[in-house]
């Protein structure tokens, strides 16, 4: 049997020696936010999780340790038998669970008598989360950003898609929310993460960028459908450059209904959304607005919707900002690339 080792640090380098890390949490716990990469192998399932906490609430601690420990011993057997079964003699797992306590200790003390090198996560998820928190809302950010604005329907994010194949560095926020901005970005079928889960997902890109090369966000607000920027990002974004693209108000309307086809494609989705813009129309628009959508005029609705509040909203963002402008680009038909001061830098 050999010693179960102790880990007292969640940083990428640590975490790194580590061939596996291993979640114990029950699969809800692990769907709200894990450490990046790793697997869940729970030694308590949600239902065995909440059965074991009301029977030693309201019964007994002894028959909830028990119970509880019959339930460890079943599925630390299983995944011996499944997911852990052809893991070589070097093996090196590192086991955390909420806080390092019982759960992570019971697996990786099977684990150590297997023979395999095994380490447990001191202060469990909590360890990690303190991690996240202090890089995203103590640290300040070391990266160049730029930012890519536009108007509504400008395609930044199509054109921020492609810039990695002109070797520039991007930041994909919408990607990392599961949101594409606004009311309407929404992804069907597609819940956002929950904030903590967004804010590892961010760090971990983060950290995967050069810091001697810039980066190229896309100009957001400071909340991503329900996710929220966390300060040193956002802080950043505040102060950076700007590149502006610019497109005909008609190539917009037409892009938006192109892009966010799927809910054009749902009236009554369309309909509510429009219930709940920021700043209400008179009766008189939203009654207008209401007939374009049950005519199937949606390119008229968003060049409509557009005129009337987002390109008024986004420029009086601009202005407050007081952001430089690096360059200013007007793309006819909506051709989306074009070569930029950022290739190769």
């Amino acid at each position: 049997m050999k010693p179960v080792q102790v880990l007292n640090a969640a940083d990428p380098a640590s975490l790194a020696a580590f061939d596996e890390i291993i979640d114990v949490r029950s699969p809800g716990e692990f769907a709200l936010d894990h450490l990046p990469g790793a697997i869940n192998l729970p030694v308590l399932d949600d239902a065995q999780r909440a059965e074991v906490g009301t029977i030693y609430g309201q019964e007994s601690r002894l028959r909830a340790n028990r119970i509880g420990a019959a339930h460890v011993a079943r599925n630390i057997a299983r995944h011996l038998e499944t997911a852990l079964a052809d893991r070589p003699e070097g093996y090196r797992p590192l086991v955390y669970c909420w806080r390092g306590g019982q759960r992570s200790n019971a697996m990786a003390t099977i684990l150590s008598r297997i023979g395999w090198r095994t380490t447990v996560l001191d202060g469990g998820y909590r360890t990690d989360r303190r991690w996240v928190q202090a890089r995203l809302y103590e640290d300040a950010c070391a990266l160049s950003l730029i930012l890519l604005d536009g108007n509504t329907g400008s395609a930044k994010t199509a054109i921020l898609e492609r810039l990695p194949a002109l070797g520039v560095q991007i930041l994909d926020l919408e990607a990392l929310a599961c949101h594409r901005g606004s009311l309407f970005g929404a992804v069907p079928g597609q819940p956002q993460p929950d904030q903590k889960a967004f804010e590892s997902r961010l760090l971990a890109a983060l950290q995967a960028l050069d810091p001697a090369r810039p980066v190229v966000v896309e100009a957001e607000s400071s909340k991503i459908g329900n996710r929220v920027v966390p300060p040193m990002l956002w802080e950043a974004m505040c102060q950076a450059s700007r590149i502006e693209v610019t497109v005909p108000r008609p190539e917009r309307a037409r892009y938006l209904v192109q892009a966010y086809g799927d809910i054009g494609a749902h009236q009554e989705v369309l309909l509510a959304i429009l219930e709940k813009l920021p700043v209400h129309p008179s009766q008189r628009r939203l009654g207008v607005w209401r007939e374009m959508v049950e005519r199937g005029e949606l390119t008229d609705l968003a060049e409509a919707m557009m005129a009337a509040h987002y390109d008024l909203a986004y420029a009086s963002g601009r202005r407050k900002s007081g952001r430089e402008t690096l360059k200013r680009s007007a793309w006819s038909g909506l051709t989306l690339l074009a070569s930029t001061p950022l290739r190769g830098t």
